[in-house]
This record gives C-alpha cells, structure tokens and sequence, in this order.
C-alpha cells in the first residue's frame, strides 16, 4: 500500500479539511506514523482531541476507522478474537455419527467459526484502516501484552490456525490520560505525541471552525475567558469540546458580547464541579 501523506503540510491541510486544526507537531508525528508504519501514543489531558484525532486522520484518508474502547478487565476475547462456541457445538452436533474427529476439529476451528474483534479485525482488513485503541491506559498491565505482538510486527498468532500477516499496515493511535503509567515495552514500539490544551489564538480558530455562526468578536473572548478559567486550580480543567458547546450555548441565547453576569450562568457548560464553578464565577467577579 502506498504513502497515506506525501508531506507534513499534506497532513495539516487533510486534517483542515475536515475541520480538525493540526499544528506542526501534531502534523509532523501522523506524517510520520504514515512513513515509518509505526503506531502513535497520543497522551495528555481528558478533552484535548486525542479521539478526534485518529477520527479526522481516517476521515481526511477515506479510510474505514475501527476502534477498541479499553476499560479494565478487556481481555482477549474481546479484543483479539474468540471462537463462536454456539456454532463450533451446533457443527459437532451435526456429526456425532462421525468416526473422524480430526476432521471435524480442523472443521470447527477454521475461519468459519472465528468471531474477529477490532485487533484481528484492523490487520485482516483488504480496505485501509485506522486503528484507534481509546483509553489504552485503562486496561491492566497484563492485558498490553496483547498489543505487542500487532504494534511490533502487525500479525497475530492463533494456535488453531497459525500465525495471521496483516495484508495491509493500518494507522494506529493508542489514546492516553495519564491514569497510570504504560509498560516501556509499548512505549518503544510508537512513536510519541503530547496534545496539550491548545493556546488561545489556536483555540479562537477552532471556535470559528466548529462553531460558523459564531462572531470573531465571541469567539475571541470565549478563547480568553476560558484561558483564564484553565489557569484556576480546578479538580477538572475545560476541555476544548465543553469551550466549543459553550460557544454553541452563548450563540443560540443570542449573545454576541460577554457580559460577567452571563458567563456565570452558563458556567456549567464549561465546568462539571460545583466546586470548580464556585472559583470561576469568583474569578469573572474579580476581573470586573
């Protein structure tokens, strides 16, 4: 399969497109991870466009994204692969009369049977793929182990069948929030991606993308309050999704200029501890 990107600006202009605002960095890893055919750990904090990410990228290639949603306890079954038991007893049903269970067993244990997850899925795929592994963080130590042999060499070892090529090298992105600490194993097989909460002006461009209606004037201010509030010691910062239904909620209440007041009655939209609301009305109070 040929290059996904033929540079770095390719990228950001891809991503653009379907309204995801790539800076440099951002741009500069999935051009590699195209080249190198090697996964990206996107790690930082929860809202920063970690998922829509690996969402924009599959979108920005016409590629097909298939996504394994970690939690803990995910084990192999769900992830991998696991044999359809139902079917696999309803075959050995059907020729209890056999005297050759040889056949039978290499009968039921071949891909007829074979129940595919989102790991198998992604490197069986004819199509091309991007592979997104949410919230990699979330699943035991014990359970990465499942990832090494795919993120290393893209193939997977069934003991029924063999070992399984990819046919084609999907895009991966492992998601992160920092819950707890990865295996050094993983961390060597990807190459590595900090997205950060963007900075105001970046902030203000992604406002007026996702939100057209919006006014610059709006949207301006909307990037400096919640830059404000983002410095505040809070249990949880703003994401750049709860700013954008921010500026959706301000737009649709008619309001084009912020007054203190306002941004304290639609604090909630922003923030979703009252402790954390108590100190950003505070603040709005002091800067007035």
């Amino acid at each position: 399969m040929g290059h996904r990107f033929d540079s770095v600006q390719q990228v950001r202009d891809g991503l653009k497109d379907v309204h995801y605002l790539a800076d440099e960095g951002i741009a500069g890893v999935v051009f590699l991870a195209d080249r190198l055919g090697k996964p990206v750990l996107v790690e930082g904090p929860a809202g920063t466009g970690k998922t829509q990410l690996a969402k924009s990228v599959a979108e920005a290639t016409g590629a097909r994204l298939i996504r394994l949603q970690c939690y803990e306890g995910l084990d192999e079954s769900k992830a991998l692969y696991e044999w359809n038991y139902k079917k696999q007893l309803l075959r050995i049903q059907a020729d209890r009369n056999s005297d050759a269970w040889s056949e039978i067993h290499d009968d039921i244990f071949s891909d007829e049977f074979l129940l595919t997850r989102p790991l198998l899925e992604a490197i069986t795929a004819d199509d091309p793929v991007v592979l997104l592994i949410d919230e990699v963080d979330r699943v035991e130590v014990e359970t990465e182990a499942l990832l090494l042999e795919i993120l290393s060499e893209y193939q997977v070892s069934i003991p029924e069948l063999g070992t399984i090529v990819a046919k084609q090298i999907p895009l991966v992105f492992l998601t992160s929030n920092n819950t707890r600490e990865l295996s050094e194993a993983l961390k060597r097989r990807c190459l590595y991606l900090h997205v950060d909460y963007p900075d105001m002006d970046r902030e203000k461009e992604i406002v007026l993308t996702k939100v057209p209606e919006v006014s610059a004037n709006l949207a301006d201010q909307i990037a400096r309050i919640v830059r404000s509030i983002r410095q505040l010691d809070l249990k949880k910062a703003p994401s750049v999704s709860e700013t954008i239904d921010w500026a959706r909620t301000l737009v649709l209440l008619g309001i084009d200029h912020i007054e203190a007041q306002q941004a304290k009655e639609t604090l909630h939209i922003l923030l979703k501890y009252q402790t954390d609301i108590a100190k950003a009305a505070k603040e709005l109070s002091i800067d007035k």
